[in-house]
């Protein structure tokens, strides 16, 4: 059985909480609204495969307003109309930020952010894809479970 890194070292896993409330504030000053926040974080626990991650922010986008139709298409969103062009800079920022030996994505990517979005939208773009990276990878190391929800 693994240890649960955010139990055992609560202290550190605050830290990294307090992190991401102030990555959230940074983002709405910025002017990227909640979905694009949860779509950044969608789209970074898909890359990395963090099951936990998916369930909570998944949950989170449905909240704010997110259709069906857009989570289901998310992970092939370069194929589809449905996002807009904050959205789509955001996320290939994200993907690139999840990948960072992938220099050639993360030029393009920029390149890209440039057209639409603002330096401070492309910083706290950047800083949500580096904050749910660290979630990931506390959830996967832990196995933080997921389990049946009552309304499912």
């Amino acid at each position: 059985m693994r240890i649960f890194i955010d139990k055992q070292s609560p202290k550190a896993f605050h830290a990294l909480v307090q992190t991401s409330e102030a990555v959230r504030a940074v983002a709405a000053e910025a002017g990227l609204d909640r979905i694009a926040v949860e779509l950044i974080n969608l789209r970074v626990s898909q890359l990395n495969g963090c099951a936990y991650c998916l369930d909570i922010h998944t949950r989170a986008a449905v909240r704010a307003g997110e259709s069906a139709q857009r989570l289901g298409v998310l992970a092939a969103w370069r194929d589809t109309e449905v996002f807009t062009p904050v959205e789509r800079a955001t996320l290939a920022l994200a993907e690139a930020t999840t990948d960072p030996t992938d220099a050639v994505a993360q030029q393009s990517a920029y390149e890209a952010a440039r057209q639409v979005l603002t330096d401070d939208q492309i910083s706290a773009a950047i800083w949500a894809a580096v904050t749910i990276n660290a979630f990931n990878r506390v959830s996967i190391l832990s196995k933080h479970p997921v389990r049946a929800n009552e309304s499912t």
